[in-house]
């Protein structure tokens, strides 16, 4: 048994002429995430802190990512035992993380490639709702939010649902109450919004569309697109030394979406599902992962059908949702990885105790 972790970007209709100056940032912010990620859990780091820890970070963007490491070697070498500092709220308290504390919160977010947190896709009113969830695999422990307007990290307030409230769910108003109450990070909802999600958002409308990641936002094949789409879902899990897995996975959701509308994510068993036997976060159409409660049924495959993860997961992906609508990352307890996606492409990362180490889009990589 050895510690294992695995992230994700979004799963959707990722071109493959995509060009180098739009994958390359992408594709190293999961890579450092992955690195943070694996640092944590080499000094003995708890799955749910460090799946929180690289949520947090892929919240926040390839920026956030660049100054945390940054920090991390001029604070404090090689050793990442410390405390991260408060944003809002304490991230990984007393977890096995990065030390950094002098980093400002606008400094973090100046890069918005992920759609959670800063950049988050629009809704068909021009609003931003983002949700998050978490969950420990070792008691089922778990905390989720959605429809937040002002949050700057929703899920480390996720996880303060989680440890510091009788419920599993908090959503819209009260979430955001409940944010306020617990000292978290806050802005003007308008931070949230960007002038790319702006213009996608008037392609989608154009289109009369609801995208999910990645789908061109255009109603005619010949039209170029003039706009970065944003990276989709972000999520990860783990496992630690001690076997123990966790979970966590953060959106804005769809493009054009409906005012009000939730979606996978923020579900138990649908996006995202921890147990003593595997941990998943989903990505894609949140209508389609919900219908086939695709983050629990990995984890059934395997409890009451003796599969493997990859075999679970693979029946999952293929036949229980429909293709192009779904992708999914998954770690067991005894460090097996797998993760499957019936779209054009995932941006994927993953890194096992035993020296294995992946970062790709396409089947193809």
């Amino acid at each position: 048994m050895g510690w294992a972790i695995a992230l994700h970007g979004g799963a959707g209709d990722i071109p493959f002429s995509l060009s180098s100056e739009r994958k390359a940032p992408r594709e190293e912010a999961l890579r450092q995430c992955l690195n943070l990620g694996v640092e944590a859990l080499k000094a003995n780091g708890p799955a749910l802190d460090v799946v929180e820890l690289v949520g947090w970070l892929l919240e926040l963007g390839v920026v956030a990512v660049g100054v945390v490491m940054s920090s991390a070697r001029e604070g404090g070498g090689g050793n990442v035992t410390g405390q991260l500092r408060k944003v809002g709220t304490q991230v990984c308290d007393g977890a096995a993380v990065w030390l950094i504390s002098s980093i400002q919160v606008r400094e973090l977010e100046n890069n918005r490639y992920f759609n959670a947190g800063t950049g988050s896709v629009l809704t068909s009113n021009g609003t931003v709702e983002m949700e998050a969830c978490i969950m420990d695999g070792k008691t089922k422990k778990c905390g989720a939010v959605s429809g937040l307007s002002t949050v700057v990290n929703a899920i480390s307030l996720a996880r303060l649902v989680m440890d510091k409230t009788p419920h599993i769910y908090l959503a819209f108003d009260g979430a955001e109450v409940f944010a306020r109450e617990q000292g978290v990070e806050t802005v003007n909802a308008g931070h949230f919004i960007t002038q790319e999600n702006i213009e996608r958002l008037k392609q989608a409308k154009e289109a009369n569309r609801v995208q999910i990641d990645y789908t061109q936002p255009f109603p005619k094949e010949s039209t170029t697109p003039n706009v970065d789409s944003q990276l989709g879902t972000v999520g990860c899990v783990a496992v630690d030394t001690q076997g123990n897995l966790a979970t966590a996975t953060s959106t804005g959701g769809l493009v054009n979406k409906m005012l009000g509308r939730i979606g996978d994510t923020p579900i138990i068993g649908a996006g995202t599902y921890a147990n003593r036997l595997c941990a998943v976060s989903a990505t894609g159409k949140g209508e389609a992962i919900m219908r086939a409660t695709v983050a629990r049924d990995v984890a059934a495959l395997m409890e009451y059908k003796g599969l493997s993860l990859k075999d679970a997961a693979k029946y999952v992906i293929e036949e229980c949702t429909p293709r192009g609508t779904a992708g999914l990352v998954a770690v067991s307890g005894s460090g097996e990885i797998t993760m499957p996606f019936n779209t054009t492409g995932m941006f994927r990362a993953c890194a096992t105790e035993d020296g294995h180490s992946e970062i790709a889009i396409w089947t193809s990589d």
